[in-house]
């Protein structure tokens, strides 16, 4: 199981939201570059941009998204607002490894499923779930299907893996929902990765254990909460 440090962007700063909430800043930095650079160089292998501006519709950060792909060495997976192929081309053209889609894969099974097809191995579903509903359009609407039967039809496609965030869990360094994670895990033939709440090493070694392929981690790496560096050691081999 890898960690990947999150590097969510918002008017060109790099920042932490609490509980997904645009009022509730608790981190921000000014050089987004300068972060990405140095938890590549830390040796994380891989990092988790996400255009938090374009993803809720007030705006874009894709130049500062091609700068940090630019400044890295390290594997990237980019996402925010991907709602057109023309984003995916634009974003595996300027270096991303992987691209993650959300409101309109959720939405558009036709779309998501040709994109997959013609992208095969490099696009990410993310699964947004607050109190079990599926959330979409940067977390403000919701979808109207179960969240295990949206895992299981993605599961029929050629995905790197689905990306699951337990919203009411994120920036509160509250711990994971294990629950869900293995649930979804259960229902999913794809790599699962986790995010939301986690804070502890206990959390990464729980979710190893039900077999998370990767954690996304904000919150808890910007305020020193997890060691970098055992982190590293313990994940990222």
């Amino acid at each position: 199981m890898r960690v990947i440090p999150a590097i969510d962007l918002r008017e060109g700063r790099c920042v932490q939201l609490i509980g997904g909430a645009y009022d509730r800043e608790a981190i921000r930095l000014d050089d987004p570059v300068d972060v990405a650079r140095r938890w590549s160089e830390s040796g994380f292998g891989v990092l988790h941009i996400v255009d938090l501006d374009a993803a809720t519709g007030r705006g874009s950060n894709r130049n500062l998204v091609r700068r940090i792909l630019e400044s890295v060495e390290c594997e990237t997976q980019v996402g925010g607002g991907v709602r057109e192929s023309e984003d995916v081309d634009d974003l595996l053209s300027s270096g991303a490894d992987r691209v993650i889609v959300g409101t309109r894969a959720l939405e558009d099974p036709d779309w998501i499923s040709a994109t997959a097809s013609g992208n095969a191995d490099r696009v990410i579903v993310a699964v947004d779930i607050r109190e079990r509903v599926v959330v979409t359009h940067g977390w403000s609407g919701s979808l109207d299907r179960s969240y295990r039967e949206v895992v299981a039809d993605l599961g029929k496609l050629p995905l790197a893996g689905l990306l699951v965030t337990a919203v009411h869990r994120e920036g509160l360094m509250s711990g994971t929902d294990l629950p869900l994670m293995k649930e979804v895990i259960e229902k999913s033939a794809l790599p699962v990765q986790a995010s939301g709440g986690i804070t502890t090493i206990e959390d990464l070694r729980a979710l190893k254990a039900v077999g998370v392929a990767d954690v996304i981690i904000g919150m808890a790496l910007y305020t020193g909460a997890l060691d970098q560096r055992a982190v590293i050691e313990e994940f990222n081999q």
